[in-house]
């Protein structure tokens, strides 16, 4: 993976011994061997408790939420494998660090957000409604009148955001810029991965009664190694950071659904109880116990119905 320049450890970042701390991202931590590694050009891969909200690190952590990062996407890639490689080598990782780091192949990474979305919510609901009465679009791909908040789309759409630094907005892009800026090959490729782990992901959440309303994937082209050459999932994959999970059994077109994510911390920040002004200058305030004990709950209940075992 590309690494931006290198940044201070937060202090939630630990020493770990034969590694360097490298850079942090929002809820990630990258580490470099110091030493050559047996598995070639690789780094340290660690999911940190961090929890993100609009464009905000939050002084709050929400504990194991790094644990259930790791775990669920390492089961993802797993259910992914014959369509995708992904970019893990290894899970012999410092003991400070067991079950939320990984050992991961650098890649080329593309600077591309590539968003599948089978229902809509979010930002695309947004673009869409930009449309008026007629219909809208969202990056590009038109789409018929009478979409709600929550509607399922006629048909699953890829629809690609430009990569933007820690504390900006990521902005949604058409199929055309990509084009232009990785090349028609390449952006094909990507559009044709991302639907395809979509499709394959949203039938297995479906059969466990879960609705993937969307999901953000990273790529790469690996440098050396089995798969040189070829594109590569990286990052996370199809946890409730990066994807919308919603209980099928609650889905209700026309109106915010129930989710299995941090929406318990949007929703309080966003209330007076929190007391802050999302458009101001002063970050956000401390989370209570009882948003942090919601949050945790949710990622650890999306784990489990995802799975269908316990996280342990």
């Amino acid at each position: 993976m590309n690494l931006p320049t290198r940044s201070p450890a937060p202090h939630d970042a630990p020493d770990l011994p034969g590694w360097t701390h490298l850079y942090a991202g929002k809820v990630r931590d990258l580490y470099a061997p110091v030493a050559p590694h047996p598995d070639g050009d690789v780094v340290l891969v660690v999911a940190s408790d961090r929890i993100s909200a609009y464009d905000h690190v939050l002084p709050t952590p929400v504990p194991g939420k790094g644990v259930v990062l790791t775990q669920l996407s390492l089961w993802w890639f797993d259910q992914l494998s014959d369509l995708v490689p992904n970019h893990v080598v290894s899970l012999d990782v410092p003991a400070e660090v067991a079950r939320r780091g990984m050992i991961c192949r650098r890649l080329d990474m593309f600077g591309v957000e590539c968003v599948a979305r089978g229902y809509l919510t979010g930002s695309g609901l947004l673009e869409y409604r930009a449309g008026g009465s007629a219909g809208g679009s969202v990056c590009g791909v038109p789409l018929p009148a009478g979409l709600v908040d929550g509607s399922r789309l006629p048909a699953p759409i890829f629809t690609p955001a430009t990569k933007a630094a820690l504390g900006e907005h990521d902005e949604n892009v058409s199929f055309e810029v990509v084009v232009g800026q990785i090349g028609a090959d390449d952006a094909a490729h990507l559009r044709d991965l991302t639907l395809a782990v979509y499709a394959r992901a949203e039938v297995i959440a479906r059969g466990r009664g879960v609705i993937l309303a969307d999901t953000k994937l990273e790529f790469g082209r690996a440098t050396e190694g089995p798969y040189a050459g070829a594109i590569v999932l990286g990052d996370e994959v199809l946890t409730p950071d990066s994807s919308r999970f919603w209980p099928a059994d609650t889905w209700e077109p026309g109106r915010a659904q129930d989710s299995f994510d941090k929406q318990y911390v949007r929703d309080w920040l966003a209330s007076p109880a929190s007391g802050w002004d999302r458009a101001g200058e002063i970050p956000p305030p401390p989370l209570p116990d009882d948003v942090v004990a919601r949050t945790q709950a949710r990622y650890h209940e999306a784990y489990e119905r995802l799975t269908g075992r316990p996280l342990g």
